[in-house]
């Protein structure tokens, strides 16, 4: 099992946790939602649930619930600015298709 990111969202995410002043890592998880049924969930962390999974990489902790994890099991978390937008993007090898306006996908 194996999470990942790109330099770009690991600078992104060390910037937020020291803004906020507190923090252990980013929670990804998973929630039901939208026209294709699954939606990202992304959350700061303060101390860890009992089913949690602690993955680190490029020295930023990714903490994962054992429900989500099998779904998110290869992702890659980029950060991208795209014109005036700029946001987090998973690159989910999982995912087997996504709604239109891409806020939900489908494994």
């Amino acid at each position: 099992m194996a999470i990942s990111m790109t330099d770009a969202a690991a600078d992104r995410v060390k910037q937020f946790l020291a803004n906020r002043g507190r923090g252990i890592g980013l929670r990804l998880g998973l929630k039901t939602s939208g026209c294709s049924g699954l939606a990202y969930v992304i959350e700061f962390v303060d101390e860890l649930n009992p089913d949690d999974e602690v993955f680190e990489d490029k020295g930023v902790n990714v903490i994962i619930d054992a429900k989500s994890l099998i779904h998110l099991d290869g992702v890659e978390l980029d950060f991208v600015k795209e014109g005036l937008n700029e946001g987090f993007k998973f690159n989910n090898p999982n995912a087997q298709g996504e709604c239109g306006c891409g806020e939900s996908f489908t494994v």
